[in-house]
Order: C-alpha cells, then structure tokens, then sequence
C-alpha cells in the first residue's frame, strides 16, 4: 500500500506545501536525510489557530492542531522527495506555546505522532521525539513542528 493509499483509507488530503514566511527552505537533504522547517496548522488563506494552551486553547484542539500541522510537514516531503521516499521517520519536534505550569506537552503532540504513524505505518513512522514549552511562536500558533525524515538515495 503507498502513503497516497493510505492517506485515503485514513480519509486525509494532503496540503500543498505552504511557502516560507522568511529567509529559508522548507526543506533541506543531507545524505539520506531530509530535514523539514518548522510547520504550524495554517493553510492557503487560513492562518494556524492562535492562543495559549492551557489558558484558551484545550489540550485536544492543539492536539488538533499538531495533527494539522503534521499534514503540513507531509505536504513538505511530498513536495521535496515524494513520500515514498520515506523509509523512516527519524524525529519530531514539537512546540507547544502554553502557560508557564503546563505538563502535558506530549499529549499535545500525540496528535502529530498519531498522523505520521497512521500515514507511514508503525515500521516507517515510529520515531523518536520531544515536546516543548515556548512562550511564543510565529504568529501566534499554539504548535509548531519539525521533523527529520530518513529517504532514500537519489
């Protein structure tokens, strides 16, 4: 089955690529890896949700949210190698912006983790990752992620 495949089952469409909103690439091979710029849940028009999780933004919307945003790294890949060119996903980082005493980052980005498994199946998509406290983050998302992909060699 190939990730377009799986994407359907799942019920899911993959965003074009967004653009970058400053002086860089949304991706960047090294060798074997492809490393993805920061993506928040925003889309053609639509910015990401703003807010604070843990004071305006529940813990399932930005959970939510890191599920769009993943959408977003994927449209990336596509974009850069195609998604089938993944044979693993090596890390995630996640951000989430909340209040100084909120605990519960990696349930946050469980939304993300859950989409890049879902998409790639438990061999390809499992990967290591870390969740993230931020006081801010581009205009004013409450998640940004990041993500390093192995591919293969072209």
């Amino acid at each position: 089955m190939t990730v377009a495949d799986r994407l359907r089952e799942l019920g899911l469409s993959l965003p074009a690529a967004p653009p970058p909103k400053g002086a860089y690439f949304p991706s960047r091979r090294c060798g074997d890896q492809l490393w993805v710029s920061g993506a928040t849940a925003r889309r053609a028009g639509v910015p990401a949700l703003r807010g604070v999780v843990g004071d305006d933004v529940t813990v399932e919307t930005a959970g939510e949210q890191a599920a769009l945003a993943a959408l977003n790294l994927l449209g990336a890949i596509e974009a850069a190698v195609g998604l089938d060119a993944v044979s693993a996903v090596v890390q995630l980082r996640g951000y989430v912006r909340a209040v100084a005493d909120f605990d519960a980052h990696p349930a946050v980005i469980d939304g993300a983790s859950r989409v890049l498994i879902d998409v790639f199946g438990a061999d390809v998509g499992a990967h290591a990752r870390t969740a993230i406290g931020v006081a801010s983050l581009p205009g004013g998302a409450c998640v940004e992620l990041d993500v390093v992909v192995s591919v293969a060699q072209a």
